[in-house]
């Protein structure tokens, strides 16, 4: 699955749990800017741990 952001075809590898919005599911670039925000909760995937490992 691709991140959930647009313009963006990175795997997706977290799921940002947003108090006012919908879930997110996104790549760990875009979860490292979103999770920033107050109240917004990154969940990392398991199954994608590889997908993490290759943002780096």
């Amino acid at each position: 699955m691709e991140c959930s952001e647009s313009d963006c075809e990175r795997p997706a590898a977290v799921e940002l749990h947003i108090p006012w919005d919908e879930n997110r599911l996104v790549c760990a670039a875009h979860a490292r800017v979103l999770g920033r925000q107050d109240g917004v909760v990154a969940d990392p995937d398991p199954e994608r741990g590889d997908a993490l490992l290759e943002e780096e």
